[in-house]
């Protein structure tokens, strides 16, 4: 039998090694996400409502704005009230999500809580997407990660397929601008860093598709409060590092107050674009349960913002 070449055998290698490193966090991501999920079905309920199908949703009471047609005469011949059958809203949305994987959402500060160190940024954000996409393909949408999958899935397969990308996609920002069908349904999950400006301008461009989502701003509680003291540097993260010398800050306690100022100003001017949007906005912070975000984002959907 022959043997590979060396060097053969030794990039087989490195890539069983890359595609390894790539799907470890997939298993735990997933477990935390169908953990979440499940918590957050026994307190919401699902997004089933009224409207055109064929399906039987509930019996109500007649309004002298509804049409004669609708009368479900044989339910009200059973006593003194004229009822209304209404059928199930059936027209199953098409949900496209993209989690930001970009070097500066894989970040924690370390922080503990309850002995527990925090997850980064690209973690909860994968694991809030994926319990997102858990519970609405389970209520019978069809889901996509933007840009990573050639079309809307559902059923178990689908998920599999959908969370894989959310947990290991390195979600590059050009996956925005991926084609997508009119009038869909988009989940931005980021840390939105980047000036207001760039994303007022992305998100208008998805708007004017016309599309119409939910922005989930992960952040790390020490984005917010900057608790460092002394002396330290500043650096951007993963590649960028080497396009900017780090920033020297000689007393870090003196800068704090003034970058809670500019921090939350930035948070002001993401809650300001989202509203002109109309598209919700959920903060969350990663020392809070991940159900926080997952509950407030399953409402939005299930609600009339969507």
């Amino acid at each position: 039998m022959p043997v590979a070449p060396l060097t053969s055998q030794t990039k087989s290698l490195e890539l069983r090694k890359r595609a390894e490193a790539l799907a470890a966090p997939y298993p735990t991501l997933l477990a935390e996400a169908e953990r979440v999920a499940a918590v957050v079905t026994q307190g919401v309920h699902g997004r089933r409502r009224p409207g055109q199908g064929e399906t039987f949703w509930q019996y109500r009471n007649y309004q002298s704005s509804d049409s004669a047609h609708r009368i479900d005469w044989r339910r009200s011949a059973r006593g003194d009230q004229v009822y209304i059958r209404e059928n199930e809203w059936e027209a199953a949305n098409t949900v496209y999500f993209w989690r930001d994987g970009r070097p500066g959402m894989d970040w924690t500060s370390g922080k503990k809580v309850n002995g527990v160190k925090l997850p980064t940024k690209q973690d909860r954000a994968s694991v809030v997407t994926m319990a997102l996409a858990i519970l609405l393909m389970r209520a019978g949408e069809r889901c996509a990660v933007m840009g990573e999958t050639n079309f809307p899935r559902t059923g178990r397969v689908g998920l599999e397929r959908i969370a894989h990308r959310l947990a290991g996609s390195d979600g590059p920002i050009g996956n925005l601008d991926a084609d997508i069908p009119s009038h869909a349904r988009l989940i931005i999950a980021s840390d939105f860093l980047e000036g207001a400006d760039v994303w007022r301008a992305r998100l208008a461009k998805l708007s004017a598709r016309p599309a119409k989502g939910i922005l989930i701003h992960i952040i790390d509680p020490a984005e917010r409060d900057f608790p460092y003291k002394g002396r330290m540097q500043l650096r951007l993260p993963g590649g960028l590092a080497k396009s900017l010398p780090p920033l020297l800050v000689g007393r870090a306690e003196q800068a704090r107050e003034d970058y809670q100022k500019r921090f939350q100003a930035h948070c002001d001017n993401m809650a300001q674009i989202a509203r002109r949007l109309d598209w919700p906005l959920i903060v969350h912070e990663t020392d809070k349960p991940a159900t926080k975000a997952l509950t407030a984002a399953y409402a939005a959907m299930a609600g009339d913002a969507l």
